[in-house]
């Protein structure tokens, strides 16, 4: 498992590579999800092969400020879908995401961007995924990369990639909270209007629709109410009460709506409770416990340790208004659900020069891209 780090004072230099036919959504996330973080922690900039105008997919087109010498500068470069995503791409342009993660800089991809991390070898010998659609082509056309068709995102620390469209607002709300807590995260998501997390390891869609007298029903009452009593030992069947279901067609019509289990579900919102409670309050660890519904501190310390790779004690020291950025930033690999592994930024340590990230415009269609390499202040990983 990753342990988060914190973000550095100066701004995080966010570079989005921006390709021509580029995927126009897959474009807008990055950058409104990284204008959205209050205090303006990210330095955000559009680039492609060179300065200038680039068509997207759509048939408009969009300006960049920079060329590739943006990527070269950037903490994190995120890459969005593109098409056609089979496409050959400038050898430059290859270059250039190649150095950027040989000096260690993060680097995402939102859906088909991930062809180009893999043309890239970035992704040689790691777990990655892109939209469902597309996994099949990723993994015969690159059979080094470990692809997995099930996932939200992966998060393997230096570098992240992410299925399609709304699972690119999934991953960067997760770099944001990676970077600066929970609390900051799910502040964006609220500006967003978008749920404040969803664990990678989720299902990327649902294989069998609701049935035709189900069309309207859906159980995100009883998800927030469930979000007001996290401190109460709620249970499957006692959720199915709430939503006037029986527990077994409460349990299958949560998993279709929301791609995970309720009881999965309850241990990430409970997880994100007590880090906002760390990072806000100077509670007890005890008490945080009992407040989000975990019990005991030993199950809290293990949950932490199992999802995000670190201590509750540790991700307080790194997210907490007075803490200090840490200088150490242990990442350990990780699939969708966390905090990706040993996370190679720069020298693998923290550091507080500005955090770069880009936007690569290439002649490629491109639906998706990440942002993968933010320094300001992060802490623990994703939530499980």
């Amino acid at each position: 498992m990753r342990e988060e780090t914190a973000i550095p004072a100066a701004p995080h230099r966010v570079a989005v590579l921006v390709m021509d036919d580029v995927l126009p959504l897959d474009l807008g996330i990055p950058a409104q999800v990284f204008i959205a973080v209050p205090g303006a922690p990210y330095e955000l900039t559009l680039c492609g092969r060179t300065a200038g105008s680039v068509p997207t997919a759509a048939g408009f087109a969009v300006t960049v400020t920079a060329g590739l010498e943006a990527v070269r500068g950037a903490d994190t470069v995120v890459v969005p879908g593109y098409a056609p995503h089979l496409r050959e791409l400038p050898q430059d342009v290859l270059a250039a995401l190649a150095g950027a993660h040989a000096r260690g800089r993060r680097l995402v991809s939102i859906c088909t961007g991930a062809f180009a991390l893999a043309a890239a070898g970035i992704l040689d010998g790691r777990k990655a995924t892109t939209h469902w659609q597309y996994t099949e082509e990723l993994a015969a056309r690159y059979p080094r990369v470990s692809v997995d068709p099930r996932v939200l995102y992966v998060d393997e620390g230096q570098v992240l990639t992410s299925a399609g469209v709304a699972a690119g607002i999934d991953l960067c709300l997760h770099l944001v909270r990676r970077d600066l807590g929970a609390r900051t995260a799910n502040k964006v998501a609220r500006a967003l209007v978008s749920a404040p997390h969803r664990d990678g390891g989720q299902a990327q869609y649902i294989k069998r629709p609701l049935a035709p007298d189900t069309y309207g029903v859906t159980l995100a009452p009883t998800r927030t109410w469930a979000l007001t009593r996290l401190h109460e030992p709620l249970t499957v069947p006692l959720l199915a009460a709430h939503a006037h279901m029986a527990p077994r067609t409460f349990a299958r019509r949560f998993v279709a709506e929301t791609g995970t289990t309720p009881l999965r579900w309850l241990l990430a919102a409970r997880l994100d409770r007590a880090r906002e409670l760390l990072e806000s309050t100077g509670l007890a660890v005890d008490h945080i416990a009992d407040r989000c519904g975990l019990g005991s501190p030993s199950n809290l310390r293990l949950h932490f340790r199992r999802t995000l790779g670190t201590t509750p004690t540790a991700y307080r020291a790194a997210f907490a208004p007075t803490a200090r950025p840490n200088s150490a930033q242990a990442h350990t690999p990780t699939t969708a659900t966390g905090p990706p592994a040993a996370s190679p930024s720069r020298t693998g340590t923290t550091h507080r020069d500005p955090a770069r990230t880009v936007i690569v415009i290439d002649p490629v269609r491109t639906e998706t891209a990440g942002l993968a390499g933010i320094h300001p202040r992060v802490g623990p990983g994703a939530d499980a």
